[in-house]
């Protein structure tokens, strides 16, 4: 049986409760940013943990002159309030999103909430003209990942993906190399992580026990678009991860990472088969261990190729590819690291023994990187990092062209999408066949419910209308 949503239900417009400046006010920020010699205005939704270094890199470009947290504690909205004093602050985007004043002072947004808050926050400020950056991975839902791509396409702002490794010029120029034909056509590929590192499944796999919230945490906000439930310690800052309301777990967390590289290299778009095994799968947490499986068709001049993914521990034992797979790395003088990748090709095998893809072995033991892996010859060199990421979204701004950050919505909402649906295998307990361009799943029943998921009330600001 099929299960399809109309495109009119992956490109919502409609109205957002009171939101009037984003539905009704002209996109100042498009035709203001476009200078060259510009000065850029950046609001940061989300700036404590991971957010204080994205809003602190982003701000080495411009003025920051808008700020939102949940946590208005000293290490997270009081933090951020002393760095910059002039900055309007708010604990709730929606108080945010109101202020047309403010809103029209904005040219760029930084968004790094928790999983569950990134199309809420990106969305609507796409919509108003801003351009964003968004950490990875790019939504919780693959509903979500569609809408922000296309979005983007439709409102022609420049956007980025806060996957730093896609900054490396190893990374780059190791993606060049594959697809130059260094190990012939490539059937395989094999990712696995270290995560999970925080508690989830078989730890935890009931929600935890009500206790009271700090003066200083807004829990109404952090919920937003998730389904209620009372405040523990447990959810936040750091563990949300691991909780499927909030977070998407090791494959959310650290594919679009370790499995950038060779997503890039092989053009990778839409599976078109997806399947997983995986433990103590339950309703509130991710699982102790999964392996997903994922087949591509055939690209321009390349083969059809299966993506096997690899999160956890069974039985005690880490999960990991293929015995005799990773023997052929040890035999050829190498470590097996905790997280990298494998590309099984008809010349050889190519081992990444990175999470950022940005170094790579070539049996039976070559070493390509230094002096043989520097600046890519093709794609831009930028090879700064998380502050290089920001730089060429920045530039990309600037120039008025969204391709020329790497890690652009086009591309990285593909990536999140795939990955996202091996999380749908994992909760439905079926494989099933995708059709991406169409947004359409066959052979699973259960797979949509999981897919695209509904908002608690006054927290639905994608605006989606039937």
């Amino acid at each position: 049986m099929a299960k399809q949503l109309q495109r009119r239900q992956i490109l919502q417009l409609g109205a957002a409760g009171t939101l009037g400046y984003f539905f009704g006010g002209p996109s100042f920020s498009v035709v203001r940013a476009a200078g060259a010699n510009t000065k850029l205005r950046f609001a940061g939704i989300g700036v404590g943990g991971k957010g204080s270094s994205d809003i602190a890199d982003a701000g080495q470009f411009g003025d920051v002159v808008a700020l939102c947290d949940i946590d208005a504690s000293d290490k997270h909205l009081g933090a951020a309030a002393k760095k910059w004093p002039k900055a309007k602050t708010f604990f709730d985007m929606r108080k945010l999103f109101d202020d047309a004043e403010t809103m029209k002072n904005i040219d760029a947004v930084v968004v790094s909430t928790a999983d569950h808050m990134h199309a809420s926050a990106a969305v609507p400020c796409m919509r108003a003209g801003k351009h964003v950056y968004v950490q990875k991975p790019l939504t919780r839902t693959v509903f979500e990942a569609r809408t922000m791509m296309e979005t983007a396409k439709k409102f022609k702002v420049c956007t980025q993906m806060g996957n730093q490794g896609t900054a490396s010029d190893g990374l780059r120029r190791a993606v060049e190399l594959i697809q130059s034909g260094i190990i012939g056509q490539i059937k395989e590929a094999h990712v696995w992580t270290n995560r999970p590192i925080w508690p989830q499944a078989p730890g935890v796999t009931k929600r935890l026990t009500k206790s009271d919230v700090p003066n200083t945490t807004h829990w109404d906000e952090f919920l937003g678009g998730a389904p209620d439930r009372v405040y523990a310690k447990g959810y936040t800052p750091f563990a949300w991860r691991g909780w499927w309301d909030f977070g998407t777990g090791a494959i959310g967390d650290m594919a679009c990472h370790t499995a950038n590289m060779a997503f890039m290299a092989l053009k990778l778009k839409h599976p078109t088969m997806v399947s997983a095994e995986a433990g103590d799968v339950n309703e509130e947490t991710c699982p102790s261990w999964a392996h997903v499986t994922m087949k591509f068709p055939a690209r321009e001049k390349m083969d059809a190729v299966t993506l096997h993914w690899y999160e956890g521990k069974r039985d005690g034992k880490k999960v990991l590819p293929p015995t005799e797979l990773i023997e052929k790395v040890l035999k050829a003088g190498q470590k097996l690291v905790d997280s990298g990748s494998i590309l099984v090709g008809e010349k050889g095998i190519l081992y990444s023994p990175d999470d950022y893809g940005s170094k790579i072995y070539i049996t039976p033991g070559e070493l390509v990187e230094g002096k043989n892996l520097t600046k890519p010859e093709k794609l831009a060199s930028n090879n700064g990092g998380d502050t290089g990421q920001k730089r060429e979204w920045v530039e990309a701004i600037k120039a008025g062209k969204p391709e020329l950050a790497l890690s652009n919505f086009d591309y990285s909402a593909l990536l999140t999408e795939a990955f996202l649906l091996g999380n749908v295998a994992i909760r439905s307990g079926k494989p099933f066949e995708w059709d991406g361009p169409n947004f359409k799943v066959t052979g699973n029943d259960k797979a949509m419910q999981y897919i695209k998921t509904e908002y608690r009330k006054g927290w639905d600001l994608i605006g989606e209308k039937a």
